[in-house]
Order: C-alpha cells, then structure tokens, then sequence
C-alpha cells in the first residue's frame, strides 16, 4: 500500500519525474557517450517507465539535447561564468577558478563532459554541435569580458588580445583534461594546473604599469 502509494505521488511530479531523467541520462552518456548511451541503464536508474520518458522527450535525440542545453551548459556556468563575476582582480579570480576544477581521481578518470561529447557528436550531428559551440563561445566571451575589464583598470597587459587569450586558456585546459584522462592520472591534471596559473599570472601588467595607473587615477580624484 504504501509502495503504491510512493508511486502515484512520484508520478504526480512531473518536473521531478524529468529532472531525474536528466540526472541519469547525464550521468550515463558522461559514462558511456550518446551513442552508447543506454536507455535502459536510464530508466533503471530512475524507476520511470519507457511511456514516461517519451512523454517528456520525443526521442533519445532531444534527450541528448537537454542534457547538453540543461547539465552540461550549467556545468559551465556555475564553474566558470558564475565565479568570473565576482568582485576582485582579473587575474586572480581566472586563477582561483582555474584551482577548484576537480581533481579527484576519479574526475580525471571521467573527463570533462563538455568536451567529451563535442568530441563525439559535432561530427554527427549539426544540433549537437550547434549546442555545444553555444556553451564554448559562451565560456570564451565571459573569460575576454573578464580580461578586457582587467585591461580597463589597468591589471592586465595592454598587449593582450582578450579574445585570443580566453579561446587559448579553453584549449589548455581541455587539452590537459585529455591528457590527464588518456593517462588516468591525477598529476598530469594537476601539472597542468599549475602550467596554467603560471601562465595566467604572465598576463598582469608591469607593477610600473601599474603603480602609473593608480596614480593617475587618484589625480583625477584630486582634481
């Protein structure tokens, strides 16, 4: 009584019910790719029948698609965009970012998501890739924002193209995470990381620059 009970209230949750499938079908092609994906491992992972996930996804396609717009863009947000937003240096807060991406073995073991599936379906499918390209110009233009914002205040180098440098920050660190997870070890992700900071730090202007800038600055103040 109480099982059929638990049931008809699971099934009175319609966002709940869908929720939980993004979860799992995340969770599953992170595993296992799109193309293996398995809807069964799915649905036994959330207790929802075949009828149920058709009826909140047409197909194994928009199921994918979902997961892309919905897990895998909000990864990104709250790892990297949210963070970028915060009060203080330019420099400092990419570093401080750059520093909390997990780790873990068992993180450098599974890879990163976004590139993963960029890897495996932007040559398949146009709407993945369209998804996809969405999330890396998004992450791209919130590290030149970041950047060009240091520049204004004179904490970055004025010869840095933010641009340029927002599109090659990505492509380290992607290309450490396939490193770390070709080699299935945490030290090449952790060497990586500090590769980057180093990198990262390269891009502070001169102290002259700006020692100068504050200068002007409280004399426009003055005045």
């Amino acid at each position: 009584m109480l099982v059929a009970h638990h049931r008809k209230r699971k099934s009175r949750d319609p966002e709940g019910t869908r929720e939980r499938l993004l979860q799992a079908a995340f969770r599953e092609v992170h595993r296992s790719g799109f193309q293996s994906a398995s809807i069964d491992a799915i649905l036994a992972a959330t207790d929802v029948t075949k009828g149920a996930l058709y009826y909140h996804f047409e197909s194994k396609e928009a199921l994918g698609y979902a997961v892309v717009e919905e897990k895998i863009a909000k990864l990104v947000h709250d790892r990297w965009l949210r963070p970028m937003r915060r009060e203080g240096e330019a420099i400092d807060i990419l570093i401080g970012v750059v520093r909390r991406i997990p780790d873990s073995p068992q993180d450098v073991r599974a890879g990163c998501p976004l590139l993963l599936l960029a890897q495996e379906m932007s040559p398949l499918d146009e709407q993945f890739r369209k998804r996809l390209e969405r999330i890396f110009l998004d992450w791209q233009e919130g590290v030149a924002t970041l950047l060009r914002k240091g520049k204004s205040q004179g904490i970055v180098r004025r010869d840095l193209n933010p641009d340029e440098a927002a599109s090659f920050l990505i492509a380290t660190v992607e290309g450490y995470a396939t490193l770390a997870k070709n080699a299935q070890d945490p030290k090449v992700w952790k060497a990586g990381i500090r590769n980057i900071v180093g990198w990262l730090r390269s891009l502070r202007a001169p102290r002259e620059s700006r020692r100068g800038r504050r200068r002007v600055s409280k004399e426009r103040v003055v005045r």
